[in-house]
């Protein structure tokens, strides 16, 4: 208790939060490397899950990959990118993007393939092409559950991201790792109860989208 006690008081220092490398500009860092890692898998496994709900083809190819890559230990895939790429932002940004791929790509898949079928054939008997039945029906009916994907890769990434500081970049894991370093252990908790904080935060908003997208379906 006297432990988690110091660790509250450091984060109350105004002190610890100033300056280049306080807690402000850490948390700064680590919200951006978690929006790039986002946006990238997002833009990679959402046409993609898309593609395949619509389709049906590459089902079992996506289901394997996806749990191939939700078995990669993120610890060791960040290590073995930086010995390749070497330090800095790179390595964790794709290991990241490995982490986060999978249930985006399962959520945009899931929502397009969970439209019941006679929703679709009345869009195409009344005309629409099968771009416009992806877009205008099953896209939309299927959102909820393409943010639920969302929802579980940025609760996975926000907590992963402070790997990057493990390579040299920066983020909440930095004072977490120079705490572990210096044996400045109401640092290290400090800095894991601002990375939690922000998790539950975000948790909370995306849970919030989550259910308006189900309602709207």
């Amino acid at each position: 208790m006297n432990l988690f006690v110091q660790a509250v008081t450091w984060l109350f220092d105004p002190a610890n939060w100033g300056g280049p490398d306080g807690l402000g500009v850490r948390l700064a860092e680590h919200l951006g490397y978690s929006a790039l890692v986002l946006a990238i898998a997002a833009v990679l496994g959402v046409p993609l899950g898309y593609l395949v709900g619509h389709t049906g083809r590459g089902r079992n190819l996506v289901v394997l990959l996806s749990g191939a890559a939700r078995a990669l230990p993120s610890l060791g895939l960040v290590t073995l990118l930086a010995l390749w790429l070497g330090l800095g932002l790179p390595a964790p940004v794709i290991a990241l993007v490995i982490l986060a791929l999978p249930p985006i790509l399962a959520g945009a898949y899931a929502g397009v393939d969970a439209v019941p079928r006679p929703i679709t054939d009345a869009a195409k008997a009344q005309g629409m092409s099968p771009g416009q039945v992806l877009l205008k029906v099953e896209a939309p009916l299927g959102l909820g559950l393409l943010m639920g994907g969302v929802r579980s890769a940025t609760l996975q990434v926000v907590a992963t991201v402070m790997l990057a500081a493990y390579v040299g970049a920066g983020g909440l894991g930095r004072p977490l790792f120079l705490g572990l370093k210096t044996q400045d252990y109401p640092m290290m908790l400090g800095a894991s109860l601002v990375t939690i904080a922000l998790a539950l935060v975000l948790d909370v908003v995306l849970a919030g989208f989550q259910r308006w997208a189900g309602r709207g379906r």
